[in-house]
């Protein structure tokens, strides 16, 4: 398991910063993290193309999957377009995050 890397989700944009793994589903997000372990940073999108899982989607996942598991410190950032998915996301992250203090 790598320690230390930033995962960068969105189906279009593409991070300034090239030391991001960039991915375009929530399916291959997954796969990276149980390769890879979990991201010290993440840049995440809400709106991922028409009918596919969103960014919303991944971040339930995350806490479904980690509920139970102990969560490395990690920073995150919602670069989404879309306020109201964006804020679902940043709200459900932040009180993950709370609670797993």
């Amino acid at each position: 398991e790598e320690t230390s890397w930033r995962l960068y989700l969105d189906d279009i944009r593409t991070p300034k910063s090239n030391d991001f793994v960039i991915v375009r589903s929530v399916d291959e997000a997954k796969q990276l993290i149980k390769q890879k372990g979990f991201p010290s940073y993440m840049s995440l999108d809400h709106d991922l193309g028409e009918d596919v899982p969103t960014g919303y989607d991944f971040v339930k996942w995350i806490v479904s999957e980690y509920m139970d598991k102990d969560l490395p410190q990690f920073e995150f950032n919602i670069h989404s377009a879309n306020p109201v998915g964006a804020e679902n996301m940043r709200g459900l992250l932040n009180n993950f995050i709370k609670k797993k203090i």
